[in-house]
């Protein structure tokens, strides 16, 4: 089975993709193609260059180049979460061919998520609520192909969960999910 996972900066992608390791599945992150050409150009793996590269990807390889690539490292008969599904074109090559295949948003009210970015501190993450949300509608919405278009690619989500809550509710969302696709 193949699990990918979409949703908003600081929803709990990686958590939720943590919660899925502990039960077995092995992890590959869209995001690392992205760095591996950052790391290949010397530069910092920070958001804005992850978003520039990843861009220059998709312009240069097609919308689903970072999906295309990600597949050829899956083995058949494995379970696998794929993070940072940010282009409804990665759904579609990550769902192809694939009855196992299937798309998770994950999501927590806009509060929740700035919150927890500005607590993680990670490189390139924003600093006020207005950066946070003018950077999250560049990423929402767009006619380029080549660029990221969460609002599509959460349309393509056959689940979501809900991660607004404490740790505990979201261990129990994952636990729901893998019962239903059991």
């Amino acid at each position: 089975m193949i699990i990918g996972l979409t949703g908003r900066m600081a929803a709990g992608k990686g958590t939720v993709a943590d919660l899925l390791k502990a039960r077995g599945f092995s992890y590959h992150s869209l995001s690392d193609v992205i760095r591996s050409v950052a790391q290949e150009r010397g530069l910092e793996s920070s958001r804005a260059n992850l978003t520039v590269i990843g861009n220059e990807l998709r312009g240069e390889g097609g919308p689903s180049v970072l999906a295309d690539r990600v597949l050829g490292w899956l083995e058949e008969g494995s379970d696998y979460v794929i993070d940072s599904v940010r282009n409804p074109a990665e759904v579609d090559a990550l769902a192809r061919g694939r009855a196992d295949f299937v798309m998770v948003c994950v999501d927590a009210p806009a509060a929740v998520r700035f919150e927890r970015l500005t607590a993680r501190g990670r490189l390139g993450d924003v600093q006020t609520l207005e950066e946070f949300e003018a950077q999250e509608a560049q990423e929402l919405h767009t006619d380029d192909p080549t660029t990221q278009q969460l609002l599509a690619t959460e349309a393509k989500a056959s689940h979501r969960i809900d991660n607004s809550g404490e740790i505990a509710e979201l261990q129990q969302a994952v636990q729901r999910l893998i019962d239903t696709l059991s």
